[in-house]
């Protein structure tokens, strides 16, 4: 069950959503892939509808940390009718890789700002620099 990832029966899964011409070019989102993989297994709801991707982004490939986070900034937010559901809850939120951290930052800064009562990272991957 879902204690071996550190979350209660008041956790929901959360993937980072991609934008609509990213998931219409790619069709599907790897992160949704994951999340609905981990509920099933786990009995945890999945909210595919948690967040927005609000702003188009261009491939965060071969930016710094910096550019990274001011790429973001602006892209997610929480749609009105989902800011109910995040009353006081923790929100277990999957990426597929996590290079900075600059989209959970903004993707938890988000969910926390509208109530959500923690926000917990899980990723599939870890980029890991010689001068980390």
């Amino acid at each position: 069950m879902y204690r071996h990832l550190g979350g209660d029966a008041e956790t929901l899964l959360a993937p980072v959503p991609l934008h609509r011409w990213r998931i219409w070019k790619r069709g599907y989102n790897q992160s949704a892939l994951i999340a609905g993989a981990l509920a099933k297994r786990s009995g945890l709801p999945c909210e595919l509808g948690l967040l927005e991707r609000v702003k188009a982004t261009p491939p965060l490939k071969g930016k710094g940390p910096r550019e990274r986070a001011l790429t973001v900034r602006g892209a997610f937010r929480v749609p009105a009718r989902m800011k109910p559901r995040l009353n006081g809850r923790t929100v277990l939120l999957i990426d597929d890789v996590y290079t900075t951290g600059a989209t959970v930052s903004v993707c938890a800064k988000a969910l926390k700002r509208v109530g959500a009562a923690r926000v917990d990272i899980l990723c599939w991957a870890r980029v890991v620099r010689a001068d980390d």
